[in-house]
């Protein structure tokens, strides 16, 4: 029969503390003297000694464990929220789980039921779940919500009134006279937004504006856009986010249009690949990292408040001077 795994009575023996010591050390390393705390680490490797999380919260009802739910790990936008989210947590000394709801609002849901147990904390990054769902959540674990307001619920937002008037006032500036925007997902709440936001920059400027979609928030989504701007094709076009304006300005030039000759191609987030992209896209910079790091600080300090995150105009090559189409 194999040895039994150690016990937290095991470290402290070894260690010459109290049990009650080591169960601070690794949930509250804070309340530890930092020589005895880091022996405490060592004395638990040396043995094979591994923390139950769940069981370490039974006496706090703490896990020191936040769930952050994205609805597409695959999606850039995601990886540079989690990439602050999980350094906030680290240095606040708790441990992010992860959850990719791929775009479904009902494995969203399973999924966090499942996990609400076992974390102290909740973030919901682009969630598709519905309102009355997402206050569910919010009344069993502190919540805070990424893009997307709901009564009652504190959140972090972009600034998508003034993303979308820089972006328009750019292509104003340009010598366009209407444009087209490529929606994201139906159930997006800063889509209708930035939809919103576009047609009230677009009246004050008397340009003209058609939505098409909604498109999936990929560069396939944008692809499938193309097809419908092929019928019209216009001289402006602003895209839900990145990825579908990657995916726009991709597809005509597959198809034989000029970008930005014929076609300038704005879209929201500045996600890496907008960098990189040829011609570079020109979008509206959201301070992703920073509102990973935004969230962690703010489920933890339980604000009752909206935060707004300031955005900016990155100009690239994908937008130019208007000039009349050559077909």
């Amino acid at each position: 029969m194999s040895e039994k795994p150690p016990t937290i009575y095991d470290v402290a023996r070894a260690a010459g503390v109290a049990a009650s010591t080591v169960s601070r050390a690794f949930s509250r390393p804070g309340r530890v003297n930092a020589a005895t705390a880091e022996r405490i680490r060592r004395v638990a490797a040396e043995l094979g000694y591994r923390v139950n999380p769940l069981a370490a919260a039974l006496p706090t009802g703490r896990t020191n464990m936040l769930a952050l739910v994205v609805s597409d790990v695959t999606n850039p936008v995601y990886g540079e929220i989690i990439r602050g989210a999980e350094s906030a947590a680290a240095e606040a000394g708790y441990v992010l789980l992860l959850i990719d709801a791929q775009e479904s609002d009902r494995l969203e849901r399973h999924s966090l039921e499942r996990a609400l147990p076992g974390v102290d904390g909740v973030i919901l990054a682009g969630t598709r779940m519905s309102d009355s769902a997402i206050r569910v959540a919010a009344k069993q674990r502190p919540t805070i919500l990424l893009n997307r307001v709901v009564t009652d619920v504190p959140g972090i937002v972009h600034d998508n009134a003034y993303g979308m008037h820089l972006a328009v006032r750019h292509l104003y500036d340009l010598g366009h006279r209407a444009l087209t925007y490529v929606a994201g997902p139906e159930a997006s709440w800063a889509d209708g937004m930035r939809w919103r936001y576009l047609r009230e920059a677009a009246a004050d400027l008397s340009l003209r504006v058609r939505r098409i979609g909604p498109f999936t928030p990929t560069p396939e989504g944008g692809r499938a856009a193309t097809a419908e701007l092929l019928r019209e094709l216009p001289t402006a076009v602003i895209a839900y986010n990145d990825l579908l304006a990657i995916g726009v300005l991709l597809a005509l030039q597959a198809s034989g249009v000029c970008v930005p000759a014929e076609v300038s191609v704005v879209g929201f987030d500045n996600v890496f690949p907008a960098r990189i992209v040829t011609p570079p896209l020109t979008t509206v910079a959201a301070p992703l990292r920073a509102q990973g790091r935004a969230a962690v600080t703010a489920v933890l300090s339980r604000p009752g408040r909206l935060m707004t995150l300031p955005v900016r105009l990155v100009e690239r090559d994908s937008t130019a001077r208007r000039r009349p189409h050559r077909r």
